[in-house]
């Protein structure tokens, strides 16, 4: 079935007489006849108990994201911030470390650099561009995982996900890729080798700024035993969870185990679940994906263009331009377009910047990114203000740097907009 389709049936198909749009499950809990019943859900929560950790509307947009991303099962979340915070903690714990592009979303950065690293977990930052030996260098004995994003929020780098995938594979760990700004329209890590991927579905998945959510999404093809067997990494995956009355999670769920493990431990213990009113606004959005993000491309790079092309415009990043450093990765991983954001770097530093977002009329000077409305950031004073200069650098991020979204209004009048404010810069 293709994507476009996909989009609009998959993860529900009603019934006889059932409602045609997927209706909204706006319950916290489930009916059951017996006690027995639900003391057998505290041993193995395998139906619906409490919406903490699983509900109808929100299954069923996740078997839809699933779908989309070629992955055997997902587990929505309040966040994307959540979804690759427990991405991570499913695989990691105190005195272990994982492997970061260091050009990753600046909350990201705090989250792996600062408050894991107080939980015991070390993030070990490298450059995803960099020869493959140097990068397999930075991987220790407690490694347990390789993070990155398609698309660099908002460096713009296009990430070598097959590259990255070998890396990963040959020191026995799974590949997390973030693919927020790509979307299973435009890439598909899972098919690049990816075993993991992550989504701040708030971003195009959603696409109208109505509900902040995230989702993981599991591959099903990391072989956890085999890896345990090899390096005794994992053995939570493949030991008896005392937790839950010593249920093995390879043994009882197969290729499922780590989506399984995720939702049973941790979506249990953090709660940070979606409600079922904000799974069925995704859900409309999902269903015009394709649509819009053949629009929002084609909207980038007439922008791009515009931007090259300006004498107030020091450099322009957007991997869909000919001579873009990234653009021979994006014809690889990103045929179909490169997402409708651009960075631009302004002549005049942070000052020429400001000047120039405060003069845009139509753009909106928000905090938000990949929506339907254009929308505009200075990641250095904004996403990324806690980051040293030293972070910023490695992010590919300085004070000129603007973060330009494109929307789904006509080009010309974006392009209008751009001009004008250009003006007072």
């Amino acid at each position: 079935m293709h994507i476009e389709t996909q989009c609009l049936h998959a993860g529900y198909t009603p019934e006889n007489g059932a409602p045609q749009v997927m209706p909204i499950v706006q319950s916290t809990t489930y009916r059951f006849d017996s006690t027995e019943h639900i003391a057998r859900l505290f041993d193995m929560p395998t139906e619906y108990m409490y919406s903490r950790i699983s509900n109808p509307t929100c299954d069923a947009v996740e078997k839809k994201l699933a779908a989309l991303e070629g992955g055997v099962g997902a587990m929505l979340t309040s966040s994307g911030q959540a979804a690759s915070l427990l991405s991570v903690l499913n695989l990691c714990s105190a005195g272990d470390s994982f492997v970061s592009a260091s050009t990753i979303y600046g909350g990201t950065v705090n989250l792996f650099a600062v408050t894991l690293k107080k939980f015991g977990i070390e993030c070990i930052w490298v450059d995803a561009d960099a020869p493959a030996e140097i990068i397999r260098a930075a991987f220790k004995p407690n490694t347990k995982a390789f993070f990155c994003e398609t698309l660099a929020n908002p460096a713009l780098a296009v990430c070598d996900i097959e590259k990255l995938a070998q890396i990963a594979h040959e020191n026995g760990v799974p590949l997390i890729v973030d693919n927020t700004f790509a979307t299973p329209y435009l890439c598909r890590p899972i098919e690049w080798g990816a075993d993991i991927v992550v989504h701040s579905t708030t971003k195009y998945l959603d696409g109208h700024a109505l509900q902040v959510g995230g989702v993981i999404i599991d591959s099903g093809k990391f072989d956890w035993a085999a890896a345990h067997k090899k390096s005794g990494k994992y053995a939570d995956f493949i030991e008896p969870d005392d937790s839950y009355h010593g249920v093995v999670y390879t043994r009882e769920f197969g290729n499922l185990a780590y989506i399984i493990k995720a939702r049973m431990q941790l979506m249990r213990d953090f709660g940070c679940y979606p409600s079922a009113h904000s799974a069925f606004l995704l859900n409309l959005g999902l269903e015009t994906i394709p649509v819009r993000m053949k629009q929002y491309c084609e909207n980038a790079l007439r922008v791009a263009e515009f931007f090259k092309n300006s004498p107030k415009i020091e450099s322009v990043r957007y991997p869909g331009l000919t001579g873009d450093k990234y653009y021979k990765a994006a014809q690889k991983y990103l045929p179909l377009g490169a997402s409708g954001v651009v960075s631009i770097t302004v002549k005049g530093g942070r000052s020429g910047a400001v000047r120039f977002m405060d003069a845009l009329k139509l753009a909106s000077n928000v905090v938000h990114v990949a929506d339907i409305r254009t929308c505009v950031l200075h990641p250095a004073s904004a996403t990324h203000r806690q980051l040293t200069d030293e972070q910023l650098k490695a992010a590919g991020i300085d004070g000129g740097l603007v973060r330009f979204s494109c929307g789904l209004e006509n080009v010309q009048d974006i392009i209008d907009d751009i001009e004008c404010a250009l003006g007072k810069v």
